[in-house]
């Protein structure tokens, strides 16, 4: 039995490319496991677990590319080797991978290291982009949930004792810490 497996990384990317590749592979769709906004530098996704979970001896792990699987070595050749040991088959793409085979192998670390590298790139391209930002003013961290009026008229509501917090917060449809924070604020200044 063929198993497939896509992921992308940011939920703003799109799996149908991949779902399509894997089809296209053999891959019947109710047997694509999918993570949706996980970065491939983490091994704890639900839909590799899924994917890895319904594998079985003599079935095939199907990936488009290497890097959508891992993008670590360490990550990508534990991957391999469970799968190695569960007599379960690696396709890349297409082409099964051989553990068995020392340039199938050579080739495997090979990849694996340029998706660990690409990896390695992205994070550093985008500590460079953010200290640039936070350098111009442009970076200022998350939006707040309130507005200072709403902030202010939370704590005047909070300082007249007549609601709880639970029931401030649910009426600015904010978390509790949210109206605690607020006070804290107001008490500070």
């Amino acid at each position: 039995m063929l198993i497939g497996y896509a992921r992308v990384s940011t939920a703003g990317q799109d799996l149908t490319a991949q779902r399509q590749a894997l089809t296209t592979l053999g891959v019947d769709e109710g047997a694509i496991h999918v993570d949706h906004g996980l970065t491939g530098t983490k091994r704890d996704r639900p839909g590799l677990r899924e994917a890895l979970a319904a594998c079985r001896a003599g079935d095939t792990l199907v990936v488009t590319k290497l890097d959508r699987l891992a993008r670590s070595l360490p990550d990508a050749r534990d991957i391999a080797d469970t799968l190695a040991r569960k007599q379960v088959a690696l396709s890349l793409g297409g082409s099964i991978y051989d553990p068995t085979d020392p340039v199938g192998k050579l080739l495997f670390n090979v990849l694996a290291l340029v998706a660990e590298f690409e990896a390695d790139l992205i994070r550093s391209r985008t500590r460079e982009g953010m200290a640039i930002a936070r350098a111009k003013g442009r970076l200022r961290g998350k939006k707040p949930k309130l507005s200072p009026a709403q902030e202010a008229h939370l704590v005047a509501l909070h300082n007249a004792g007549d609601h709880t917090s639970a029931e401030i917060a649910e009426l600015f449809g904010v978390a509790r810490s949210t109206v605690y924070r607020a006070v804290s604020r107001a008490a500070r200044a």
